[in-house]
């Protein structure tokens, strides 16, 4: 992306690449789940999927800076109305259970959202049962 501003849209899909590289392992479940959610929830309807590789590479390069994580997250208050957080939080937990498991990374960075975002634990506790419930493996 050659400017830092993100939309509310740019800001979802930030958070949610952030959770899958939170690991150094961009894991390929990671991924379809991202596009599965970008192609299929109503939030993500008006979309520009060709946004992608460069919020991508807006994150990755934040991460590789010291305060990357910090930048990352004001890039996503700006863009991101306060009555959407607890999407980015179900969206960011979404992409973490992807896999099958969650690893300490994972769980820290989900940690720190819900910090940064102000998720209350009662309802962050119901997003998290939820995201186990919809990637449970037979």
């Amino acid at each position: 992306m050659t400017d830092t501003a993100f939309s509310a849209q740019d800001a979802l899909v930030a958070l949610m690449i952030t959770v899958s590289a939170s690991d150094a392992t961009i894991r390929t479940s990671e991924l379809l789940t991202i596009q599965s959610i970008v192609n299929h929830l109503p939030i993500f309807a008006d979309f520009d999927e060709d946004r992608m590789e460069g919020i991508a590479q807006t994150v990755f390069d934040l991460l590789e800076e010291e305060d990357g994580l910090d930048a990352i997250f004001g890039l996503i208050r700006t863009a991101l109305p306060a009555t959407h957080h607890e999407t980015a939080y179900a969206l960011a937990c979404d992409v973490a259970a992807a896999d099958g498991a969650l690893r300490q990374t994972e769980l820290r960075l989900l940690r720190e959202i819900r910090y940064e975002f102000e998720i209350d634990t009662l309802h962050a506790a119901a997003i998290e049962r939820g995201a186990r419930a919809r990637h449970l493996k037979l």
